[in-house]
């Protein structure tokens, strides 16, 4: 029994740039029914949840950020998590969205009544709410990861995942084990190398490294930016090209990745001068099946005297450390887990049931899968955003969201109509739709190792495999020949 109800046209859940982007579209529609359920207690998905040392984004603020709201005071070209978070506050009170969100609800399931049109949606405060349009933005790198390792619960130090960073504990002067060399251990790694008294890094897989071409912002930069909006636009249109022809090497012509290649073994070779540390550090697979990462300090942190690299097998945690295939115990005091997020578990927790009462886990068993990434058969009204198959080997999810933000609102706009109760993407088209994904990933560079964007059955269910250029001409029209539609009963 719910212990209260509420009705809203649009039911969107999260308040990262997912949730905020397509609130907005909605907003500057001039649609305004709508409710955005949050969690925690302010919005910002990922750049809220994720404050570990050194956390920030590798893709430049002037293209990581909307199109239509660009700001000319971030402090540099690689903004950190406080400068990103602070961003997207500043955007929500912009654009008048407190009063929608519903802050401290954590939605548990959602049903569809197929006899009313309307999605039920249930929280873990009992309430329940009613929405004809039901968009879960809940995101892919949200759900960290703790890894099965034998023994974690008898470690006698602190540990935590890097997402869940526990800032009371003092690492200065302390052991250190960090495991996991993703995208996040190496923002942290650094700043972990300068306090603590030694840091072992214990690595699976060595990442492809790439140069932060970073640089502060000056005052008369801003100011520019400010008064000729068109100087940052331009920035922003160089890096839009830049990442497009990443993304083009990587999908099309694997080959052109060589001159990336080159460029992070210079790297190596440039900072580290220890034979054996550069041979550890040195990926064997191709560039760009696996996430390529970019900064300036991981490498030479690495080559402090204060570090190691420990590329054995961890086949157990002990009361004191970190137990290694050889036999070895690594001492730790403190243990940090940088082992990514399940990027494949799409809307993790959540109960969803369609047409039927048939579960969206039922219907995405052997992997995740809907129509531009948006839309399931037999979900009616249900539209992901970031969702399966849309995530981006190089640019902006920002340009992604904007575009499946666009499409959401064109189909709530056909749903106002009192002709019309829901829509439900035809199974044909969304099945030819992913066979021509997957068959295009299969040839890609994504497909040639395993990584967090690809399941145990080597389905790539995260990545998007063409230019977003591509991406936003199949998305700008609503094609309702895609939908059968039903009519109010």
């Amino acid at each position: 029994m719910s212990t209260g109800s509420s009705k809203t046209s649009v039911l969107i859940v999260g308040t990262g740039f997912g949730g905020v982007g397509t609130a907005i579209e909605l907003k500057r529609a001039g649609f305004h029914d709508f409710t955005i359920l949050e969690s925690a207690d302010e919005p910002g998905g990922v750049w809220r949840e994720n404050t570990y040392p050194g956390a920030g984004c590798d893709i430049p603020s002037p293209l990581y950020s909307f199109s239509y709201e660009p700001n000319p005071d971030w402090p540099k070209r690689f903004s950190l998590q406080p400068d990103i978070h602070e961003y997207l506050k500043r955007v929500v009170r912009r654009y008048g969205l407190e009063p929608h969100i519903r802050f401290g609800t954590r939605v548990t399931g959602a049903a569809f009544d197929e006899d009313r049109g309307l999605w039920r949606v249930e929280t873990a405060g009992g309430e329940t709410y009613e929405a004809t349009v039901f968009v879960p933005a809940v995101g892919q790198l949200s759900r960290p990861v703790q890894p099965d390792i034998p023994g974690q619960d008898t470690f006698e130090g602190a540990s935590f995942h890097s997402a869940r960073w526990d800032h009371d504990v003092d690492l200065r002067g302390r052991k250190v084990a960090v495991i996991g060399t993703g995208a996040s251990a190496i923002q942290f790694v650094p700043e972990v190398q300068r306090q603590a008294g030694e840091l072992t890094v214990f690595q699976r897989t060595a990442p492809y490294i790439m140069a932060k071409r970073d640089t502060r912002y000056r005052r008369w930069q801003q100011r520019l930016f400010r008064h000729l909006p068109a100087t940052q636009l331009l920035g922003r249109l160089r890096i839009f090209l830049l990442a497009e022809y990443a993304t083009y090497a990587m999908t099309e012509h694997p080959f052109l990745a060589k001159v990336f290649e080159l460029r992070t073994a210079q790297l190596r070779r440039r900072y580290l001068k220890d034979r054996a540390l550069r041979e550890k550090l040195t990926p064997d697979y191709p560039l760009g099946c696996k996430r390529i990462l970019f900064t300036n300090e991981y490498l030479p942190a690495l080559a402090q005297h204060n570090v190691a690299v420990e590329t054995r097998r961890i086949s157990a945690i002990t009361p004191s450390g970190v137990l290694t295939e050889d036999g070895v115990e690594h001492e730790a005091d403190v243990i940090v887990y940088g082992t990514g997020f399940a990027a494949t578990d799409f809307l993790g927790e959540l109960k969803v049931e369609g047409l039927g009462g048939r579960s969206l886990s039922d219907a995405w068993k052997g992997g995740a899968r809907a129509y531009l990434g948006m839309t399931v058969p037999g979900f009616p009204n249900l539209f992901c955003v970031y969702g399966p198959n849309t995530n981006l080997g190089a640019g902006s999810i920002i340009y992604m969201i904007e575009r499946q933000a666009r499409y959401i609102r064109q189909a709530v706009e056909h749903l106002a109509r009192p002709e019309v109760s829901y829509m439900d993407v035809v199974p044909e088209v969304e099945q030819r739709y992913d066979e021509e994904v997957q068959r295009r990933l299969g040839r890609s560079v994504w497909s040639a190792c395993a990584s967090w964007y690809r399941q145990e059955n080597g389905r790539v269910s995260t990545n998007w495999p063409g230019l977003v250029t591509e991406y936003d001409r199949r998305t700008k029209t609503l094609d309702l020949g895609d939908y059968r539609t039903a009519g109010p009963r």
